[in-house]
């Protein structure tokens, strides 16, 4: 039960902080928000780090360097997938698959799954669809090219998740600190590129631009206890059951919408929360 908690309050911690990169992504480029992101959880590990005990073993550094590179992946592909839109069909379509790929896998290494976690893995990912589903007055569908993004998206988190579980028990929060310097290195490369192009193309910066930037720290924050609260659940718990609960992520951001900017629920919305209470408290007695 203490890693389904552990993993469900990390979940609500990443809603939260995509739901102020979206509002920074209204000022900034989205990748500049992940960047400046990155770079603000690598700053905030490194003392923690040193602080905190560890054991810095060179699997530690390579399977957190790796879910960095990944992540990067993840994110770049996450981004494009939504710019093709539409984002009430890509985004949970990443959220599921960022689930199915670490459940597999951890069936794969052997976990074995309880009837009850099965039937609240499979209720979990119903409600993220479900919870992520904006339908407006006119539904577009999805392109190819849309698809075929948010399905690499989500194969990236999904590995990510499991290059993660892979570091050892005993690291602490080394792997999160080279997976936060990783990304934040490659993203900062992609930053400077679009940049450089902007400035030969006279691309001016939106307005507000300062106000994103000002965000996107704080979007680090949050990501750096939402991961710090993932790496926990997964260490103390099944890979399968932690991903499942982590991608109900969705839950937190139509939360914080609907309280904050006054956005209203759809009555799917609605079944997608109550089935996502019900999954989690299936996978927390299974």
């Amino acid at each position: 039960m203490v890693p389904v908690l552990i993993a469900l309050v990390g979940a609500l911690v990443y809603g939260a902080g995509d739901f102020l990169g979206g509002i920074a992504s209204r000022r900034i480029a989205a990748v500049r928000v992940v960047a400046v992101s990155a770079v603000t959880g690598a700053i905030i590990l490194v003392p923690l780090s040193i602080v905190i005990e560890a054991e810095w073993s060179p699997e530690a550094v390579l399977w957190g360097a790796a879910s960095g590179a990944a992540n990067s992946i993840a994110i770049a592909l996450l981004y494009a997938a939504l710019a093709v839109g539409p984002m009430s069909i890509l985004s949970p379509l990443t959220a599921v698959l960022s689930a199915i790929v670490p459940v597999a896998a951890g069936v794969a290494m052997g976990e074995e799954l309880s009837p009850l976690a099965i039937v609240g893995i499979l209720l979990a990912l119903i409600a993220t669809v479900l919870v992520g589903l904006v339908r407006g007055e006119k539904a577009v569908q999805p392109k190819l090219r849309g698809l075929l993004l948010a399905t690499g998206s989500g194969l990236a988190i999904g590995v990510v998740l499991i290059l993660l579980d892979r570091a050892p028990d005993d690291s602490g929060l080394v792997p999160l600190l080279f997976n936060r310097a990783t990304s934040g290195l490659l993203l900062t490369v992609v930053v400077v590129v679009l940049a450089f192009v902007g400035l030969r193309r006279g691309v001016a910066l939106r307005e507000g631009w300062r106000g994103g930037l000002l965000l996107a720290p704080l979007c680090g924050l949050f990501d750096l206890v939402a991961n710090s609260l993932m790496l926990a659940a997964l260490r103390t718990g099944e890979l399968g059951v932690t991903s499942v609960v982590v991608a109900l992520y969705p839950v937190g951001t139509v939360i914080l919408a609907a309280t904050v900017l006054k956005e209203r629920l759809s009555p799917v919305q609605w079944a997608g929360l109550g089935l996502a209470l019900v999954a989690v408290a299936l996978l927390a007695l299974g």
